[in-house]
């Protein structure tokens, strides 16, 4: 009976938006007033029968009238884990605001801080949560909340000796500094992984024969 109602709602809605009066619309879709009536309260089964020859006359579809389904409101995305953290997602991407549920791990004082754009709001579930801001040294207990400003050299982790369980909320200028810093990171261990490679070619034969302008049995023959 709700879908019903809701169609008969928008079916009306669009009639009484073009100015159409029940009959002037009864009589171009040649159907009765009093059915048409009966659609718009929800009284009437809806069939294309119906609705087609209506729809035509509004300049409708029928998709338009019928009631869409609700999206499923359950978040589903998997998590990850990154620098000794666990983090698991807890809003959608297209979130205005993002939330986060992150498990650290115990670990000394972080000694180089970080800093980016946006900023930060979280609330300790489980565990003991060291938060570094500049030279101030915070600790955490559960059932405490913090906010502070991200262009503020700050670093997060667990004191120990169990993790730290975090619920974490940040806008989409800290998510996209977040995610430029990981790029960042990622680019430099690829190169610093490129450079281990270039020196570890180097100290082969060949790259001393290239150095020196030979191929190995050249440079050999020239040694002995």
């Amino acid at each position: 009976m709700e879908e019903l109602a809701q169609l008969g709602l928008r079916l009306r809605s669009a009639r009484t938006t073009r100015g159409w009066t029940l009959d002037r619309l009864a009589r171009s879709a040649g159907i009765s007033p009093s059915t048409l009536s009966r659609l718009e309260s929800g009284k009437r089964q809806a069939s294309l029968e119906l609705l087609l020859p209506i729809t035509r006359c509004l300049g409708i579809t029928v998709d338009e009238l019928l009631v869409s389904s609700s999206p499923d409101p359950r978040v589903q995305r998997d998590a990850w884990e990154r620098n000794g953290m666990l983090v698991q997602p807890l809003s959608p991407e297209s979130s205005p605001v993002h939330t986060y549920k992150i498990r650290y791990v115990p670990r000394p004082p972080i000694t180089a801080l970080g800093s980016h754009d946006g900023y930060e709001w979280l609330y300790v579930l489980t565990g003991r949560l060291r938060l570094q801001l500049g030279e101030q040294e915070i600790l955490l207990q559960a059932g405490e909340a913090a906010e502070f400003d991200t262009l503020r050299p700050h670093g997060l982790s667990a004191v120990g000796p169990e993790d730290a369980e975090v619920i974490c909320i940040l806008n989409d200028a800290a998510v996209n500094s977040h995610t430029e810093d990981h790029i960042d990171h990622q680019v430099a261990a690829d190169n610093a992984g490129d450079t281990a490679d270039q020196v570890a070619d180097e100290n082969t034969p060949r790259a001393a024969a290239r150095q020196a302008g030979a191929e190995p049995t050249e440079l050999s023959e020239k040694l002995s």
